[in-house]
């Protein structure tokens, strides 16, 4: 599993999953529940075999992205 994205706001994690899930790639969040804490942030993981497609998926619908 590669890391995909990591962000603080609880709504992308969700947003991109569904996006990802509608084209048939699976995606898991890690850390979901240590984010309450404000201090770690959530992250998306997706096999290594679908981060090129999913990083395009998720800039075509302006979700950002740490690069």
């Amino acid at each position: 599993m590669k890391e995909l994205l990591r962000t603080s706001n609880p709504t992308i994690i969700p947003f991109a999953t569904a996006l990802l899930g509608a084209e048939g790639i699976e995606a898991f969040a890690v850390d979901v529940h240590m984010s309450a804490l404000a201090i770690v942030p959530q992250r998306l993981m997706v096999r290594e075999r679908d981060l090129f497609l999913a990083r395009a998926i998720l800039r075509d619908n302006n979700v950002p992205l740490d690069d």
